[in-house]
């Protein structure tokens, strides 16, 4: 990826985030940010704690490392000329304007691909119908059944504390961003590669999707529990005040389950003893199971059920989530305009070689 040019003129998350996953792997990222309006508008989307003077914020931070950061006005003539030169020697231009907005910036996809015929233009666009109008994550967290299946019950309805949709929609891009350079190394030609954030939302829909296509079932928001499987994703409380949470998919883990917790003659009850039953009757079953890991100590009980093999796990807060060794591995800093900023990795494949 090292002798890979990559010209970044998205914005905000989606798109600047595939800018972050090539500029891990070693590819040259070019970030370019509209000067009229100072920049990335994420660069002032601050939490109070922040400095308020500062040109940077933490969420800016995120998805801006290892990249090469130009103030440019793309309306001016002369920065157009400046552009366009970047633009002939690179191989991957990521954009998300507005369809709107294309010509007065000078994107415009037959233009771009006549400057530069080899190039892979990426593009990221809101609605997958609608290219006139704006989308943020929110939104379409709302539009594509993510709020109205998230939070507790339906009058307690939450979105997901990330932008999960963008998320999505950058790896959706920077898959077919690979696929078109290999395409590229057979042929020679570059490729308009686009993604809709709406149409990467409902990638994300996968099992839900499918439960609703297939038995007309519409997801509800039921917190942290799985609507195929019980218990999972139920959250309890042990003596010592810790909050733990189970994942059991099996018959065979149940069983497990009730023998740590001392419960042998649960999965005979007519009640648990399969998957369904557990589903129908997932309230009585947790009843049961919160008396027994109400009297254990989380840590010494998470013990017991790893050597079990029942899939169990601690509920952190992200402060205790990012002290862990692997999330401690995958942090990247660096100094932007003075300041130092943090931000977890893009990218946690690796590839070793036979």
């Amino acid at each position: 990826m090292h002798d890979l040019r990559i010209i970044e003129t998205a914005a905000v998350l989606a798109g600047p985030a595939v800018g972050l996953f090539f500029a891990e792997l070693g590819a040259q990222v070019i970030k370019i940010e509209n000067r009229r309006t100072g920049g990335d508008v994420t660069r002032r989307w601050k939490l109070p704690e922040e400095d308020p003077t500062s040109t940077v914020s933490a969420y800016f931070s995120s998805v801006n490392w290892g990249k090469e950061h130009l103030m440019m006005d793309l309306r001016d003539p002369e920065e157009r000329i400046r552009f366009d030169a970047l633009i002939e020697g690179a191989d991957v231009l990521i954009t998300n304007h507005l369809a709107a907005d294309a010509e007065k910036l000078g994107l415009q996809r037959e233009r771009i691909s006549d400057l530069n015929p080899r190039l892979i233009h990426a593009h990221i666009k809101g609605f997958a119908d609608q290219p006139e109008r704006p989308a943020f994550d929110v939104v379409l967290q709302g539009e594509t059944g993510y709020i109205g299946m998230t939070g507790t019950d339906p009058e307690h309805m939450a979105k997901l504390p990330i932008a999960m949709i963008d998320v999505l929609a950058a790896h959706q891009l920077k898959e077919g961003i690979l696929i078109a350079l290999l395409q590229r190394a057979s042929t020679g030609k570059g490729a308009y590669v686009e993604v809709s954030l709406e149409e990467a939302a409902l990638t994300g829909l996968v099992n839900q999707a499918s439960n609703h296509l297939m038995t007309g079932a519409v997801a509800r928001p039921m917190g942290t529990l799985h609507p195929n499987i019980a218990p999972y994703g139920e959250v309890f409380t042990c003596i010592n005040g810790g909050r733990m949470l189970l994942a059991v998919g099996s018959d065979a883990q149940f069983t497990a389950l009730c023998g740590v917790l001392d419960l042998a003659g649960t999965p005979a009850d007519p009640r648990f003893g399969t998957n369904a039953d557990r589903v129908r009757n997932r309230i009585a079953l947790a009843e049961v199971l919160s008396t027994a890991i109400a009297v254990r100590e989380r840590d010494e009980l998470l013990d017991a059920l790893l050597r079990a093999e029942v899939p169990a796990g601690a509920v952190h807060g992200i402060d205790t989530a990012l002290t862990s060794p692997a999330a401690r591995r995958m942090i990247l800093e660096e100094m932007i305009d003075g300041k130092l900023t943090r931000r977890i990795r893009g990218n946690a494949f690796r590839i070793e070689a036979y």
